[in-house]
């Protein structure tokens, strides 16, 4: 028996250093890790937000108001007022449909991924609307190799640059139609589809291309949101990250039930 409850002993103990020198392991690697990406840049791909901002056509303004001030109180408190769906933010699955996850329901882990930056800001300058198509991604996978699963895509349009100017980002004609660039279904099929994306976002206020939301075709939009992933709208700065090679951080408050909200995204860059 004494030699039984030794051996179990000596096991036990093993068991524990060797515990002890995995997290040992673990750790170090973490400080390891946390040290590379500390040494690269980051850039903010978000816009500040605030009353007056460029947003969704069906969307009421943000008001702020001020209940605390620290002359009077010794500390400020404001009170914000907006859509979810405001400035650089989510749109979760249950934005178009009920049952997918909400914004508290999207997991950490699809929070941090691998950046791809599909450049066609040439090509929207010369045409505003103009729509990603397939041949756009065979040529980044002819430069880069296989977009990765997992990845997190965004559409490089440089339509950002038009902020804070509303009018600028939706282009409206005489005739009332947007002009301003867009997704397309192919595209999208292909890369959630085919190469397993996690996410993907553009500068513009919507998925759609500007031509179809004037008659309220948000299908494209609805086509991301239905296959359980989500999006991020207006972001910003991609013309300061490359086309692969960067890691983006994605993150938003934990709103219960929620259906959007402002993100705040941040590339790593190599």
């Amino acid at each position: 028996m004494r030699a039984w409850v030794s051996a179990c002993g000596a096991a036990a103990l093993a068991a524990s250093l060797c515990a002890n020198a995995a997290d040992t392991k673990t750790a170090a690697s973490l400080a390891d890790a946390l040290a590379v990406i500390q040494s690269h840049r980051f850039v903010d791909l978000t816009h500040a937000f605030a009353p007056g901002i460029p947003h969704w056509k069906g969307a009421p303004n943000e008001s702020v108001k001020t209940l605390y001030t620290v002359e009077k109180d010794g500390f400020r408190i404001n009170e914000y007022c907006h859509v979810g769906q405001w400035g650089t933010h989510v749109d979760p699955p249950a934005h178009f449909h009920d049952g997918l996850h909400t914004v508290d329901q999207i997991d950490p882990k699809d929070m941090l991924m691998p950046l791809v930056v599909i450049d066609v800001h040439d090509k929207a300058a010369k045409n505003p609307d103009y729509v990603l198509s397939v041949d756009d991604i065979h040529s980044w996978e002819q430069r880069h190799g296989r977009v990765p699963r997992g990845a997190f895509v965004a559409m490089r349009t440089d339509w950002s640059k038009r902020w804070p100017d509303d009018k600028a980002l939706a282009n409206k004609d005489a005739a009332g139609v947007f002009h301003y660039p867009g997704w397309s279904m192919s595209v999208l099929k292909l890369l959630y589809e085919e190469r397993g994306i996690t996410a993907s976002g553009h500068e513009t206020t919507d998925t759609d291309p500007g031509a179809a939301t004037t008659k309220d075709d948000y299908s494209l939009e609805s086509y991301i949101l239905g296959t359980n992933h989500y999006q991020i709208e207006l972001l910003a700065n991609l013309d300061q990250v490359p086309e692969a090679g960067a890691l983006v951080w994605i993150t938003f408050p934990k709103v219960q039930n929620g259906s959007g909200f402002p993100a705040r995204v941040i590339a790593v860059v190599p």
